[in-house]
C-alpha cells in the first residue's frame, strides 16, 4: 500500500509571501492530490482589481493543466507573523469551483487541519440541483 504524502507539509513548503505595494503574494499555498496520486501546489496572488485568486485556484489550474481533473485531497496553509501554520478550508468561491472541475469532486477530502477532514459535499450545503417545485393550478385555469 503506497503511503500518502502529507499534504500540508507539502504545502507549508510553498509558502512564499511576497509583498508587491500593499498587497501580499503566496502567502497562502495550496496542495493537491489527484486520484492517480499526482500532487499539484499553488499560492494566492491578491491584486487590488479583484482580478487575483485564491491558492486552491492555482493547484487546480496546476492540475487541468497536466491534464486531471478528479482531486482526491486538498488543503491549503497559512502562516502567521510568529510562523503558526494555519490550516484553512477553502472559501465558498473555492468549494464550488473544485465541485465543477469534474461531478466526482463532490467527494473530495478536504484536509481541515488538527487531524480533521471533511468531504466537500459536506462544506457545500444544497450543492445537489433542487427538484421543480409543484406549480398550484390557478381557479381560472380550472374552469
Amino acid at each position: 500500500m503506497r503511503e500518502e504524502p502529507d499534504l500540508i507539509e507539502v504545502a507549508r513548503t510553498k509558502l512564499n509571501p511576497h509583498r508587491v505595494g500593499d498587497r501580499l503574494f503566496g502567502d497562502v499555498a495550496a496542495a493537491l492530490e489527484t486520484v492517480t496520486g499526482a500532487i499539484h501546489v499553488g499560492v494566492c496572488i491578491d491584486t487590488g482589481s479583484g482580478t487575483g485568486f485564491c491558492a486552491e485556484h492555482a493547484a487546480i489550474a496546476s492540475m487541468v493543466t497536466s491534464g486531471e481533473y478528479a482531486i482526491a485531497r486538498i488543503v491549503a496553509v497559512w502562516r502567521d507573523a510568529e510562523g503558526c501554520l494555519t490550516v484553512l478550508a477553502p472559501c465558498g468561491r473555492c468549494r464550488e469551483f473544485i465541485k465543477q472541475i469534474d461531478e466526482s469532486n463532490i467527494k473530495t477530502t478536504v484536509l481541515l487541519g488538527q487531524g480533521r477532514t471533511a468531504a466537500l459535499r459536506d462544506l457545500l450545503p444544497e450543492w445537489e440541483w433542487p427538484e421543480p417545485e409543484p406549480v398550484a393550478k390557478s381557479r381560472s385555469a380550472s374552469r
